[in-house]
């Protein structure tokens, strides 16, 4: 490092945080806070979780024996924000802003930017991000949908993607820029990408409802048998909720269960119908799959499996017969976002050059 201290990143999720403490490429410390499920549904609003959430990570630090006094840097998890392209952003007044007014949506993933920058103005250094969910890489082709009035977005599992890709790169020998691969992120939510000479080029965007059902996300769905459902069940469109495809739809829909040991159970026990559900959902990530790879033309150099793969790997199973005839398979277990958070700010730190300064939309 050009500068020697230590760097704190931060991953808030639903129910948990997890937090690391890195100096250079060793990482010292991590864990994992879960928070009382109770305590956080007291909350109106996400964005009322942030005091009781850092007040929960100074307690862990000083449980652990962390000194913050050595800290130079922190890193919180991106959130939804505008359109922007990849890599390090320092988090500004523009960022929080449209955070915390949850501009482009409510995500448990805007608190990431926000603990950050509150723990990095009481220490005096700066507050990050990187790669967020809404790096926009896409090339202009893909965003067309068939209705002018209407384009696809890019919000996907960037960071993990991004990492894997770089991993990959370095198991095959290569620079990752000179690399044409495939990537599928498979946790609580599913996105597949391509990447081509450095950028991710298209993506299927889960929140939006694009790709392969998930554990409790329906996916991609017929646009006539949905409009039928709506009215069926609706007597005012307008009183739909979302959530009912983010959270109760794909395996919880189907098997009344979200918890993967109990999947697993069931098909150790040859249950027919969790066997049929779990191949459809395999089926509709090769398919993915198999799409992302006329994006590269046909050209794959590899097709690279990352996220929660050792709570997956039924799926995962099915899904590689599928797929292996487009290249060769590679499968990195574990969602890696603190070693992806810190990797991006030693860059920055190592190249402060290379920062990027995150502007709102209405002043592009």
């Amino acid at each position: 490092m050009s500068q020697s201290g230590r760097v704190l990143v931060i991953y808030p999720d639903m129910y948990i945080t997890k937090i690391g403490v890195f100096e250079g490429n060793h990482h010292l410390y991590q864990q994992t806070i879960i928070h009382d499920e109770d305590e956080l549904n007291r909350f109106d609003q996400l964005i009322d979780q942030v005091a009781y959430r850092k007040q929960a990570i100074f307690e862990q630090l000083d449980l652990d024996g962390m000194n913050t006094s050595r800290l130079i840097s922190v890193c919180g998890r991106g959130g939804l924000l505008c359109p922007i392209g990849g890599g390090t952003y320092q988090v500004n007044d523009a960022m929080l802003y449209d955070l915390k007014t949850n501009a482009y949506g409510e995500h448990v993933s805007n608190l990431g930017a926000i603990l950050a920058y509150d723990i990095a103005e009481n220490l005096n250094i700066h507050a990050y991000i990187v790669d967020p969910p809404v790096v926009d890489e896409m090339q202009k082709i893909a965003k067309y949908t068939g209705i002018p009035e209407i384009e696809r977005a890019s919000i996907f599992h960037s960071l993990n993607h991004r990492h894997a890709g770089r991993i990959a790169a370095k198991q095959i020998g290569a620079a990752y820029n000179s690399l044409k691969l495939i990537s599928i992120h498979i946790a609580r939510g599913i996105t597949i990408a391509s990447h081509q000479s450095g950028k991710i080029i298209d993506v299927t965007n889960g929140v939006d409802g694009e790709g392969p059902f998930t554990i409790d996300r329906s996916g991609s769905i017929p646009l006539k048998g949905f409009l039928a459902y709506i009215s069926e069940q609706y007597s005012n469109v307008e009183d739909f909720d979302w959530n009912h495809l983010q959270q109760d739809g794909g395996l919880k829909a189907y098997l009344h269960t979200e918890d993967p040991s109990i999947i697993h159970s069931r098909l150790m026990q040859g249950d027919r119908h969790t066997k049929n559900v779990i191949e459809a959902q395999a089926y509709q990530i090769a398919k993915e799959v198999g799409a992302m790879s006329t994006v590269l033309h046909g050209e794959v150099d590899g097709i690279v499996f990352t996220g929660k793969i050792s709570e997956n790997d039924f799926v995962i199973d099915a899904i590689i017969p599928r797929i292996n005839w487009i290249a060769d398979v590679m499968v990195f277990p574990g969602k890696n976002d603190l070693e992806a958070m810190n990797e991006g700010v030693l860059e920055v730190l190592n190249n402060p050059g290379e920062v990027k300064i995150y502007v709102a939309e209405e002043a592009n």
